[in-house]
């Protein structure tokens, strides 16, 4: 069952993964490939990995290789939300 768009925003603005709250975004609802919603569904797979690599750091016998797998996702996951960052709300210049 897909979750909606109200359960997402309730879930990222409770969890702190937002530095701005979502709000007056239509195409959220409309269009399920918009950035903004792809950058919701980076944040919500980074938190699920973190959580993931805290479970299996912490079990016996430690699966080094995986561990390190996992790590090495979660950096590409959060080289993807920073770029999609930059691209939604560009620097502007000082």
């Amino acid at each position: 069952m897909p979750i909606s768009v109200r359960r997402l925003r309730s879930i990222i603005l409770r969890c702190g993964h937002l530095s701005k709250p979502i709000t007056n975004c239509p195409s959220l609802e409309t269009n399920l490939h918009s950035p903004q919603r792809q950058l919701i569904e980076l944040r919500m797979e980074h938190a699920d990995l973190n959580a993931l690599i805290d479970r299996v750091s912490h079990a016996l016998p430690l699966d080094e290789l995986m561990l390190q797998r996992l790590k090495k996702r979660r950096l590409r996951l959060r080289d993807r939300i920073a770029s999609l960052e930059l691209k939604l709300d560009p620097r502007e210049p000082a």
